[in-house]
Protein backbone atom coordinates (compact mmCIF):
# COMPACT_ATOMS: atom_id res chain seq x y z
CA UNK A 1 0.00 0.00 0.00
CA UNK A 2 0.99 3.50 -0.84
CA UNK A 3 -0.29 6.03 1.60
CA UNK A 4 -0.05 9.50 0.38
CA UNK A 5 -0.73 12.58 3.03
CA UNK A 6 -0.71 16.25 2.58
CA UNK A 7 -1.31 16.93 6.50
CA UNK A 8 -3.17 19.35 8.87
CA UNK A 9 -2.44 22.23 6.88
CA UNK A 10 -5.70 24.41 6.48
CA UNK A 11 -4.67 25.09 2.69
CA UNK A 12 -4.79 23.15 0.12
CA UNK A 13 -1.39 21.16 -0.86
CA UNK A 14 -2.85 21.07 -4.87
CA UNK A 15 0.79 20.92 -6.16
CA UNK A 16 1.38 17.30 -4.60
CA UNK A 17 -1.86 16.11 -5.88
CA UNK A 18 -1.37 17.13 -9.19
CA UNK A 19 2.41 15.21 -9.68
CA UNK A 20 0.42 12.38 -7.79
CA UNK A 21 -2.46 12.39 -10.69
CA UNK A 22 -0.19 12.75 -13.20
CA UNK A 23 1.65 9.92 -12.47
CA UNK A 24 -1.65 7.78 -11.86
CA UNK A 25 -2.36 8.60 -15.31
CA UNK A 26 0.42 7.61 -16.86
CA UNK A 27 0.27 4.41 -14.57
CA UNK A 28 3.33 4.98 -12.93
CA UNK A 29 1.85 2.84 -9.98
CA UNK A 30 1.68 -0.52 -9.74
CA UNK A 31 -1.91 -1.29 -10.74
CA UNK A 32 -2.71 -3.66 -8.04
CA UNK A 33 -1.69 -1.86 -5.38
CA UNK A 34 -3.53 0.15 -3.20
CA UNK A 35 -3.07 4.21 -3.00
CA UNK A 36 -4.54 5.71 0.06
CA UNK A 37 -4.37 9.63 -0.02
CA UNK A 38 -4.98 11.92 2.84
CA UNK A 39 -5.54 15.02 0.68
CA UNK A 40 -6.57 17.77 3.46
CA UNK A 41 -8.74 20.75 1.78
CA UNK A 42 -7.29 19.67 -1.65
CA UNK A 43 -8.67 16.62 -3.17
CA UNK A 44 -8.04 16.96 -7.18
CA UNK A 45 -7.57 12.69 -7.50
CA UNK A 46 -8.52 10.18 -9.86
CA UNK A 47 -10.84 7.31 -8.67
CA UNK A 48 -8.38 4.54 -8.72
CA UNK A 49 -7.65 5.83 -5.26
CA UNK A 50 -8.85 5.28 -1.66
CA UNK A 51 -9.53 9.59 -0.82
CA UNK A 52 -9.78 10.52 2.95
CA UNK A 53 -10.31 14.17 3.33
CA UNK A 54 -9.44 14.08 7.22
CA UNK A 55 -8.09 10.92 9.65
CA UNK A 56 -7.04 11.06 12.77
CA UNK A 57 -3.81 10.61 14.26
CA UNK A 58 -4.27 6.85 15.52
CA UNK A 59 -5.45 6.19 12.04
CA UNK A 60 -2.43 8.14 10.12
CA UNK A 61 -0.03 5.77 11.95
CA UNK A 62 -1.62 3.12 11.55
CA UNK A 63 -1.66 3.66 7.67
CA UNK A 64 2.02 4.69 7.98
CA UNK A 65 3.03 1.21 9.49
CA UNK A 66 1.05 -0.97 6.83
CA UNK A 67 2.74 1.08 4.11
CA UNK A 68 5.12 -0.08 2.11
CA UNK A 69 5.80 3.58 0.97
CA UNK A 70 5.01 7.32 2.08
CA UNK A 71 4.62 10.62 0.18
CA UNK A 72 3.98 13.33 2.23
CA UNK A 73 4.34 16.83 3.25
CA UNK A 74 7.74 18.04 5.46
CA UNK A 75 7.03 19.00 8.67
CA UNK A 76 8.69 18.14 11.75
CA UNK A 77 6.28 15.80 13.09
CA UNK A 78 5.38 14.06 10.59
CA UNK A 79 8.87 13.13 9.82
CA UNK A 80 9.62 12.19 13.35
CA UNK A 81 6.39 10.01 13.01
CA UNK A 82 8.12 8.33 9.65
CA UNK A 83 11.69 7.91 11.67
CA UNK A 84 9.86 6.00 14.27
CA UNK A 85 8.25 3.86 11.98
CA UNK A 86 10.80 3.38 10.21
CA UNK A 87 8.87 3.64 6.83
CA UNK A 88 10.38 4.04 3.24
CA UNK A 89 8.88 7.55 2.74
CA UNK A 90 9.28 10.35 0.13
CA UNK A 91 9.37 14.28 2.12
CA UNK A 92 7.51 17.36 -0.04
CA UNK A 93 8.08 20.99 1.65
CA UNK A 94 4.67 23.49 1.29
CA UNK A 95 5.38 26.02 -0.29
CA UNK A 96 4.81 29.88 0.97
CA UNK A 97 5.45 31.59 -2.31
CA UNK A 98 2.62 29.28 -3.57
CA UNK A 99 0.44 29.59 -1.08
CA UNK A 100 0.87 26.28 0.47
CA UNK A 101 1.72 27.34 4.09
CA UNK A 102 2.31 30.21 5.93
CA UNK A 103 6.02 30.45 6.89
CA UNK A 104 8.94 28.64 5.17
CA UNK A 105 9.51 26.03 7.69
CA UNK A 106 8.74 23.31 5.82
CA UNK A 107 11.22 24.71 2.83
CA UNK A 108 14.46 25.53 5.97
CA UNK A 109 13.54 21.26 6.82
CA UNK A 110 13.71 19.61 3.64
CA UNK A 111 17.02 21.94 2.82
CA UNK A 112 19.00 20.43 5.81
CA UNK A 113 17.25 17.04 5.56
CA UNK A 114 18.57 16.60 2.34
CA UNK A 115 21.83 16.68 3.41
CA UNK A 116 21.23 14.01 5.95
CA UNK A 117 20.31 11.71 2.68
CA UNK A 118 16.70 12.51 3.59
CA UNK A 119 14.59 11.84 0.10
CA UNK A 120 13.29 15.39 -0.81
CA UNK A 121 10.51 15.80 -4.13
CA UNK A 122 11.40 19.63 -4.98
CA UNK A 123 9.95 18.35 -8.23
CA UNK A 124 7.72 15.74 -10.07
CA UNK A 125 10.87 14.33 -11.64
CA UNK A 126 12.27 14.19 -8.09
CA UNK A 127 9.35 12.42 -6.84
CA UNK A 128 9.32 9.80 -9.73
CA UNK A 129 13.06 9.17 -8.92
CA UNK A 130 12.77 8.07 -5.52
CA UNK A 131 9.64 6.55 -6.22
CA UNK A 132 11.39 3.92 -8.93
CA UNK A 133 13.80 3.63 -6.58
CA UNK A 134 12.62 3.83 -2.65
CA UNK A 135 15.27 3.90 -0.32
CA UNK A 136 15.26 4.50 3.95
CA UNK A 137 17.83 6.95 4.90
CA UNK A 138 19.95 4.55 7.07
CA UNK A 139 21.71 6.53 9.09
CA UNK A 140 19.38 9.49 9.29
CA UNK A 141 19.16 11.17 13.17
CA UNK A 142 15.99 13.35 13.21
CA UNK A 143 16.76 17.10 14.16
CA UNK A 144 20.28 16.43 15.54
CA UNK A 145 21.84 19.77 15.19
CA UNK A 146 23.78 20.55 17.88
CA UNK A 147 27.36 21.93 17.85
CA UNK A 148 28.38 18.85 19.77
CA UNK A 149 26.86 16.48 17.16
CA UNK A 150 30.28 14.50 16.22
CA UNK A 151 28.58 13.61 12.79
CA UNK A 152 30.31 14.26 9.48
Amino acid sequence: MILISVGTESRAFDRLMQWVELLLEREFFPVDEEIIVHCGQGGILSSNVVIHPTVSYEKLRELIHNARLVITHCSRDIASLLETESVVYILVPRSPELGECEGSEQVNLAATLVEDGVPIAWSPGDLVRFIASPHRPSDFIPFDRSPASSRT
